[in-house]
């Protein structure tokens, strides 16, 4: 037989497994979940092992500015001395727009999301912090030949948007979503470089993680031999209850549940907390400190009695 046997377990890192049965299940609620929309995964078989595919959201949780190239690989702007207004009159057709950031709403982030086709993927966007951020310019007028190299020289291209290159360092909005394809056969560290490279970020992908950040606010790092698409399986559909995150590597922290559990509560609240484990600190304190005084005369009773028996011999 040339094929390869079916393999009953599915990788969820390099050294644990899940069985293909249950996996498949929570593949299936995973796209009931989202029937009809393009975030549904589908599977194949390759070589055996069961390979799932879709696209993967992930928030963008960075607190430090990153950097974007200079010049885009697919550079849109191509001066020609026999064609000095082609391009300009296709710009014409498709406005310069530098994206602004508004209001973090996880509800309405996660419906604009849903609501993305398979086209929208391919042209990803950053939204950028106000205070990073230009206005939407739109381009009303020609512009002579000399204005269009000046212009080439000082912005660059991501997938059709243009940026200014001194505001090519920017925060990327705190909880935007975006998303990449992805396979269950790539690990945390792939995921990264495919979303870095997606953006045209220089920086080190080193330099970040993903994080699985649950509603409760336990916060897990994604570990490099994870693969992040079966976490998010595994995690289930909805994103009210679990989102991944991409963090700075020396800012992250993972947060315990038994940390997360208090992390909601107001300052008065965890103020009692403190003050009731004080007191029961306290209480122990006293037990512990009472049991051995009573130990210790022990002892020394026992130590005299010793003594007055070797006297009395």
């Amino acid at each position: 037989m040339e094929n390869s046997a079916t393999n009953p377990f599915v990788r969820t890192s390099s050294n644990k497994c899940i069985l293909r049965s249950e996996l498949l299940s929570l593949l299936r609620t995973y796209n009931c979940f989202h029937e009809g929309k393009s975030f549904q995964l589908w599977h194949h078989e390759e070589g055996g092992d069961l390979v799932v595919e879709g696209l993967l959201n992930i928030s963008w949780g960075l607190r430090r500015p990153i950097r974007l190239q200079m010049h885009d690989d697919n550079e849109r702007i191509c001066f020609s001395p026999s064609e000095p207004w082609r391009q300009e009159s296709l710009r014409k057709t498709r406005p310069e727009i530098l994206p602004v950031e508004s209001p973090y709403d996880p509800e309405e982030l996660n419906n604009n999301t849903n609501s993305r086709n398979v086209s929208e993927e391919e042209t990803p966007q950053l939204k950028r912090t106000r205070s990073d951020a230009s206005f939407v310019q739109m381009r009303t007028k020609l512009r002579s030949p000399g204005e269009v190299q000046k212009l080439k020289s000082n912005r660059f291209s991501i997938n059709g948007h243009f940026y200014n290159h001194k505001t090519s360092v920017f925060t990327p909005a705190y909880g935007s979503v975006t998303n990449v394809r992805v396979t269950s056969k790539m690990n945390t560290c792939q995921v990264l470089k495919l979303l870095l490279r997606k953006f045209r970020v220089e920086n080190s992908p080193n330099e970040f993680a993903l994080y699985l950040l649950h509603e409760s606010g336990e916060r897990t790092k994604l570990g490099e031999t994870e693969f992040p698409l079966i976490c998010r399986i595994l995690q289930g559909p909805s994103e009210r209850i679990a989102k991944i995150f991409l963090m700075e590597t020396d800012l992250g922290e993972e947060i315990s549940h038994d940390v997360a559990q208090y992390i909601k509560f107001e300052m008065p609240v965890l103020d009692s907390f403190v003050m009731k484990l004080k007191e029961e600190e306290d209480r122990e304190i006293i037990k512990l400190t009472e049991k051995y005084t009573a130990i210790r005369m022990m002892m020394m009773q026992r130590l005299e009695q010793l003594n007055s028996c070797e006297s009395y011999a």
